[in-house]
């Protein structure tokens, strides 16, 4: 059992909804599913991120549809995303979690925020959508460029957190790194309050577009999206080649026109424990009922790209599914 290097999640309400498989006696009794090393849960709980991100509203409408097709009681949790939700499932404090493509490789490779402590008892569902890096800004700060970034506070997420090391790897590539910033270790919903009242200049966002933070910050002010040039982000992937050229669209955040930046992909990760049955139900839950899901980033979420990007080995019982229909 990995030692906890993070604080887990602020929701009161994951002590009471979330159990181990196969922890206590009632559990030694049961008979052990197909595909996993321990009875199934008679409840899920799904870890997303902060209520202003893009992770917790999928989640919301993602747990609706496991527990409508699987019959189990399934909750979306608030927790501190990626890196930490990684750890909670590692430690067996959640069965199902939203987590950067980056983060999950980190993870299984003992690397980063994840030093001497691989974590491999979690494997992949499927990847979900593109979660796009986003220097949020506003007309007022002067910021057009990364180069503008030196000696202004910016939020660059928790330390360890997925957001953290994207912050840092674009700094690193545009001849940077965190002491040439003030760095502020902000939450977006911290991020944007702070943005507002001018304590900060600008914030390291990574999350499917819209995020909510950013288009609470649109209500008040003018948003400035930093791009990654061209030549940054051809560098950029050719070092880490999780990566992805991707775009801020035009029209949302009150922008005129798009601005090139990069973006990692957005997964699901489940305890490796799980039987190969429920993980095939729930796998097959979530990506046969995306009209259910009133997200934009939901057009994104299909079976025939589900496997790209991943890291990480695929359960059992995912991989059947897109065997199955790929």
């Amino acid at each position: 059992m990995l030692k906890k290097k993070f604080g887990l999640f602020a929701a009161v309400t994951l002590a009471g909804s979330v159990f181990l498989a196969g922890c206590g006696d009632d559990a030694a009794t049961e008979p052990e599913g197909e595909g996993g090393g321990a009875a199934d849960p008679e409840f899920l709980s799904i870890l997303t991120g902060g209520t202003t991100g893009t992770y917790y509203p999928l989640g919301g409408a993602m747990a609706t549809i496991v527990e409508n097709e699987t019959g189990l009681d399934t909750t979306a949790e608030v927790s501190q995303a990626s890196a930490a939700n990684m750890t909670a499932l590692a430690d067996g404090a959640a069965q199902i979690a939203f987590v950067q493509t980056d983060t999950a490789f980190y993870a299984a490779e003992g690397t980063n925020m994840f030093e001497g402590e691989v974590i491999d008892t979690v494997s992949a569902i499927g990847a979900l959508y593109p979660e796009t890096i986003q220097l949020v800004t506003t007309a007022n700060s002067g910021i057009a460029s990364f180069e503008d970034l030196a000696g202004k506070s910016i939020s660059v997420g928790a330390p360890g957190s997925g957001t953290y090391i994207n912050a840092e790897q674009l700094l690193e590539i545009h001849g940077m790194t965190m002491d040439d910033i003030d760095a502020q270790n902000l939450d977006f919903g911290e991020s944007q309050e702070s943005l507002q009242s001018g304590q900060i200049d600008a914030a390291f966002i990574t999350a499917g577009t819209p995020t909510g933070a950013v288009e609470s910050l649109g209500a008040t002010s003018d948003v400035v999206i930093v791009p990654v040039e061209q030549d940054k982000a051809d560098e950029l992937i050719e070092k880490y080649p999780y990566y992805a050229h991707d775009v801020v669209p035009s029209g949302i955040y009150g922008l005129t026109e798009e601005v090139p930046t990069v973006s990692v992909l957005a997964m699901l990760v489940v305890q490796n424990d799980l039987s190969e049955d429920l993980v095939y139900d729930i796998t097959k839950a979530i990506y046969e009922n995306t009209d259910q899901i009133q997200h934009a980033k939901a057009e994104f979420i299909q079976a025939e790209t589900a496997l790209d990007g991943i890291g990480i080995d695929v359960h059992p019982g995912a991989q059947a599914y897109f065997d199955e229909v790929n």
